[in-house]
């Protein structure tokens, strides 16, 4: 992780808290010391202090991880906490029903953050974990949020991935023709964006029940097999779902 050129202590701690993902959950100071880019003596007195706090647990083999304080305090009041809250009965429904990976996600300083997932036994493989970061361009989740942005997002993430206009999807080609397909049809439905064999279908959730010009404010997607028996409910049950959940977020109040 690059240092940046002030180094405040707020920057070092953000960076030994961003060293822990889904594959390092627990790592040791020296390990922490070279991810954050911090000295190793440094490294140990912050980690002293946050661990007083609960913000980070040491465990006995010396090893350093999250704390539960740190969940805590992001479960009092974080908006995604809220959209998770709100969005749950449509995700049961929608996994009751296909037995497959049900995620929620939202767009998030131009890369997507999936916020719930709920799976199944057999569900098919998926790399999208809770609190994983993907690019947009990379998932279906992702791209059927940016092809209801304004302009000047959509313009934004270009400049900040380039790459992404060199990508072409199987069913519509480059990245423009995607979202323009996207906004037509109101779904993304993409085979093998990240594994064979899988397909990753989303429709997006609105800032608004209806009307012109309305925003993603998230999506909710499916991974499902290839050659899924219940392929062509996929869509339809998932925009139920999106309706629903725009329905609770902002309820439309009847005229006195």
């Amino acid at each position: 992780m690059t240092k940046p050129a002030k180094d405040t202590v707020l920057d070092r701690v953000l960076r030994i808290l961003s060293a822990f993902d889904a594959r390092r959950r627990h790592l040791s100071v020296a390990e922490l010391c070279q991810l954050a880019n911090i000295p190793l003596a440094s490294t140990y007195r912050l980690v002293s202090q946050l661990a007083q706090e609960d913000i980070v647990t040491r465990y006995p083999d010396g090893t350093v991880g999250l704390g539960m304080r740190l969940w805590e305090l992001a479960a009092r009041s974080s908006p995604a906490v809220s959209l998770r809250t709100a969005a749950m009965p449509f995700l049961d429904d929608v996994q009751a029903i296909f037995r497959q990976h049900t995620q929620l996600s939202v767009l998030d300083d131009h890369e997507v953050l999936v916020v719930e997932r709920l799976s199944s036994r057999n569900s098919v493989v998926n790399q999208a974990t809770v609190a994983t970061r993907m690019p947009i361009h990379t998932v279906s989740m992702g791209l059927v949020q940016l092809a209801f942005q304004p302009s000047h997002v959509v313009d934004g993430y270009f400049a900040m991935y380039p790459e992404a206009m060199q990508v072409s999807y199987p069913s519509s080609g480059s990245i423009i023709n995607t979202l323009a397909k996207i906004r037509r049809e109101g779904f993304a439905m993409l085979d093998g964006m990240l594994d064979d064999g899988t397909t990753g279908a989303a429709v997006p959730v609105f800032d608004k029940p209806s009307g012109r010009h309305r925003v993603a404010i998230a999506a909710i997607s499916v991974v499902i097999p290839d050659d899924f028996e219940q392929r062509s409910a996929v869509i339809p049950v998932l925009m139920a779902a999106s309706r629903g959940l725009t329905r609770a977020l902002y309820p439309v109040t009847e005229p006195k």
